[in-house]
């Protein structure tokens, strides 16, 4: 690995005169996804695909995706990946005032602080048993089973997030969805990101869906009445969840 990162290639990558695909991760700890990107560009007629993922590993998430994209650049044609439709609850949550904080900090400061967020997402990925769908600058989307689960991940990294100075919103959303790998496609997830978005900092909105699917959790709700959502047909019902609530649950179950 140390003599591969004294390697530089990039003299000779103008003269390549074969069919090349160049496959990285968003997240790839050991080859940084520009790196990959730039390598391509230098290279005549190269195919480059970026998968979603945060491991050096290519037939880690969406494997099946990443054998079609080879498939395709060999063949010319591809097996449809397989999809399926199931149940899911997801979880939207992104940073309040990103931009002016972001100024304030500067790039560097600004990109350590996500990079925290993101680990503290992980972390409490783990353990509720979540699923990160896709991350983007400073917002996250993830999938669960099920929906107290979901929300109860949404204020815990609400909470750890506040620890950083990052002011979180979040909308939760349980309905059907088609599934591709750790890809997640529907009309659910427009739902969920445009209850987030209604939401303000640390505070949790869910649709009457998932209120309905969590009574008897413990959880509780104010009704903020019916509201029009962006891209979606009919307007839906949405609850705040009473976080001073939640709040106190989770310092018993943290004790």
């Amino acid at each position: 690995e140390e003599l591969n990162a004294q390697i530089d290639v990039r003299g000779i990558l103008p003269t390549i005169q074969v069919p090349t695909l160049v496959m990285n991760r968003r997240g790839d700890p050991v080859a940084h996804v520009d790196a990959a990107r730039d390598l391509a560009a230098h290279i005549p007629g190269a195919v480059f695909v970026e998968f979603p993922g945060n491991t050096h590993n290519m037939l880690g998430p969406e494997y099946e995706r990443v054998l079609a994209e080879i498939e395709r650049f060999v063949t010319g044609t591809t097996t449809p990946v397989r999809s399926t439709r199931a149940l899911a609850t997801l979880v939207f949550v992104d940073v309040v005032g990103s931009t002016e904080r972001a100024e304030e900090l500067g790039d560097a400061a600004w990109g350590d602080l996500v990079q925290s967020f993101y680990l503290a997402a992980e972390s409490e990925l783990a353990s509720f048993g979540g699923i990160e769908v896709d991350r983007a600058g400073d917002s996250l989307l993830t999938r669960f089973d099920g929906p107290t689960r979901a929300i109860r991940f949404a204020r815990s990294l609400q909470l750890r997030a506040a620890g950083l100075g990052l002011p979180l919103r979040a909308g939760v959303h349980t309905g059907e969805v088609e599934l591709s790998g750790s890809t997640v496609r529907g009309i659910a997830v427009h739902v969920a990101a445009r209850i987030a978005a209604l939401a303000g900092a640390d505070q949790v909105y869910v649709s009457g869906t998932v209120t309905d699917l969590v009574a008897g959790s413990g959880l509780l709700f104010a009704d903020e009445g019916l509201r029009d959502l962006k891209g979606v047909v009919e307007p839906r019902r949405v609850f705040s969840l009473s976080t001073t609530h939640a709040d106190a649950h989770h310092d018993l179950g943290s004790s």
